[in-house]
């Protein structure tokens, strides 16, 4: 039961498709595989270690600075995140511009910091904010995963259809790489999730 209600983040209680958090960086940042997925490990790495955090705080912060503790918190994490891919993965944090700094106003992370980490224990808040920023991550992988491919005919900077394809008449569809593709394309996610699940319809 604890299993299912850590996992439910990747599929029914996923925080793109069901809770409608984090949108706007999915549109932003989904164009190629590579920037989608790195800031998808960036959020599950600072929701998860700023859930860690606060939970071990939780006790000792006054209630009515609450909400600057956790920016502060937040903030600090994003930017060791944003220094850690300039220094090693400098041209994906430029593709990523500003959208990594913008991880502090993410809905997603202080969302499962007031709805989790201040009422439950250090480790299930960690595995809890892991578990959201992968079901993000997911969601932007599947989202890039379509839109380079068709958009672009590659796949993490390489070439995927052949030339041949091409050369018969094949066009790469722009559209794709515009961000009001990305809405398009979570919104048939969205549908199809809850054509799976009946009761996602009701809530």
């Amino acid at each position: 039961m604890l299993l299912k209600k850590y996992l439910g983040p990747l599929n029914k209680e996923n925080p793109i498709l069901v809770q409608v958090l984090g949108v706007c960086s999915a549109l932003a940042v989904t164009a190629q595989v590579k920037p989608a997925v790195v800031m998808g490990i960036s959020v599950a790495v600072v929701c998860g270690f700023s859930n860690l955090i606060l939970s071990l705080l939780r006790n000792t912060i006054p209630q009515r600075v609450r909400i600057i503790v956790q920016l502060v918190i937040v903030a600090a994490l994003v930017i060791i995140v944003d220094q850690f891919l300039k220094a090693y993965f400098y041209d994906i944090s430029k593709m990523l511009s500003v959208f990594v700094s913008l991880i502090i106003t993410n809905c997603i992370v202080m969302g499962r910091i007031e709805a989790f980490a201040l009422s439950h224990k250090p480790i299930p808040s960690f595995i809890d904010g892991l578990a959201n920023g992968i079901g993000y991550g997911l969601v932007l992988l599947i989202v890039s995963f379509f839109r380079e491919l068709l958009g672009s005919g590659t796949l993490w900077n390489h070439q995927v259809i052949p030339q041949s394809f091409y050369s018969n008449g094949y066009l790469n569809n722009g559209l794709m790489v515009l961000p009001p593709m990305a809405l398009i394309i979570i919104g048939v996610i969205i549908w199809i999730q809850r054509s799976i699940h009946k009761e996602l319809q009701e809530e």
